[in-house]
């Protein structure tokens, strides 16, 4: 059995703060052990319950986070950017199952770190016409694929947000969101136990199913005017109103690719005053 494990880092064991995840702060580095430590208890529990073969794709921001020197050594990382379907690069090479670890819920909800995609400039994405975090829209890209979502970890509100688009995957929920920047959070070795539980468990939903290949409507709100007007010169994206785009997409994976390039061209129109 073949088993992709995404791997985000704003919903692992103990992230609460912007400086936990930003690359070379201080509490990055401390960060990245409690990441590692996290992936190395799932890829832990899906060997023990049958996976033969677990690719780690590192999916926050550059995608140099995992400490490769302490990765378990059964399975293989593919680190660093840049990649055709991001967070899901391999997904579609014959995959009998992905975990989300380390997720987090999406741009205007409550939960720890939440956004998607762009830190803080998305107020909103609507997938077919439900709000949709990274996890939803990743989820979607799998199905296309017919592969099924085994297991998602991060916060209490990512694990109620999973229930709705995975039903039938685990959840894991490795701290108590309290507000965007604070949780109660589980220690390392409680946390360890729940992924390696969790992801064991998961392995009796393990195996390919019919893939789901269909159009879906995209669209995106922005906080600011001129990021939508920026985004709207993109082929294909019309801009819907002052701060909303849309696109329609003949698949997921051409979805999520156009997406990847509306948040790029929106995300280049930043300012750093005034957005």
């Amino acid at each position: 059995m073949r088993i992709l494990i995404s791997a985000d880092m704003e919903g692992v064991t103990g992230v609460t703060w912007t400086d936990d995840v930003v690359a070379g702060t201080e509490p990055w580095q401390r960060f990245r052990r409690l990441f590692t430590g996290d992936v190395n208890a799932c890829v832990a529990g899906l060997h023990d319950a049958g996976a033969t073969d677990v690719v780690v794709n590192e999916a926050h921001s550059a995608q140099r986070n995992l400490l490769l020197e302490e990765l378990d050594p059964r399975a293989r990382m593919l680190t660093g950017r840049h990649k055709p379907l991001s967070m899901m690069q391999g997904v579609d090479s014959g995959m009998d199952g992905v975990v989300f670890l380390g997720y987090h819920t999406g741009a205007g909800e409550e939960g720890v770190l939440s956004h998607t995609y762009l830190e803080n400039s998305i107020t909103g994405v609507w997938l077919d016409g439900v709000r949709a975090s990274e996890g939803r829209l990743n989820a979607a890209l799998a199905a296309e694929h017919g592969v099924p979502v085994l297991l998602v970890t991060g916060d209490d509100r990512t694990c109620a947000d999973a229930a709705e688009y995975a039903p039938a995957a685990r959840s894991v929920a490795v701290k108590e969101c309290v507000s965007r920047y604070a949780a109660i959070c589980l220690p390392p070795e409680r946390t360890a136990e729940a992924i390696h539980y969790a992801a064991a468990a998961a392995m009796e939903r393990a195996g390919r199913g019919e893939p789901d290949p269909r159009p879906h409507r995209v669209e995106v709100e922005f906080d600011a005017a001129h990021l939508a007007a920026a985004a709207a010169v993109v082929p294909t994206v019309d801009q819907l109103d002052v701060r909303r785009v849309g696109y329609d997409a003949p698949s997921m994976t051409a979805a999520m690719k156009a997406f990847k390039v509306v948040t790029t061209v929106a995300g280049r129109a930043i300012q750093d005053l005034y957005g």
